[in-house]
């Protein structure tokens, strides 16, 4: 088989990916609980309350997704073997997924807004302005994910061929 020259992951680099999403995973969460306590809040006015799509799905609160995911790409870094890349790899799919998902539901909620009571358009406007940080940190929880799952594969690909050719190697110098 030809040598493949594709770059491999470090050490550092899983560890450090797998940290940054364990972070957006933390925020994520963080930012589910201030809109849950924004939106409790408000009053029944006349054009009633203001609960965006991205509440009620508990959009915000995916990201203990992101944080299983970062744990296992420590996890997979720290200890190597082809089950755990495969469950890291995984996770990072899902976060994919997951992301993407939330993007397109935050774009939803931000592009239909429907008139809110004046008590409550404060609120309305503070949690449309979360959304919108919110939508900005779903491209890099995305673009991390990929990153790991890219060289994840090349991960398992090399780990296959390692274990192939130990296999061979063995089988040719056993005296059978």
């Amino acid at each position: 088989m030809a040598g493949c020259r594709c770059p491999k992951l470090s050490t550092a680099d899983g560890l450090v990916l797998g940290a940054m999403q364990i972070m957006l995973g933390i925020f994520h969460v963080f930012m589910w609980y201030f809109l849950f306590v924004l939106y409790m809040g408000q009053i029944k006015g006349v054009f009633g309350k203001y609960e965006p799509i991205t509440y009620k799905t508990g959009c915000s609160l995916w990201g203990i997704i992101f944080i299983i995911s970062g744990v296992s790409i420590i996890r997979a870094t720290k200890y190597p073997n082809q089950r755990l890349i495969t469950c890291a790899l995984v996770t990072s799919i899902l976060c994919i997924v997951t992301a993407i998902a939330a993007t397109v539901i935050t774009i939803m909620e931000l592009v239909k807004f429907e008139s809110v009571s004046y008590r409550n358009y404060g609120q309305a406007k503070l949690g449309r302005e979360v959304s919108a940080i919110l939508l900005s940190t779903y491209p890099l929880e995305v673009s991390i994910a990929l990153a790991y799952s890219i060289f994840g594969c090349i991960g398992l690909s090399r780990g296959n061929e390692d274990t192939l050719s130990t296999v061979t190697i063995e089988e040719a110098e056993s005296p059978l």
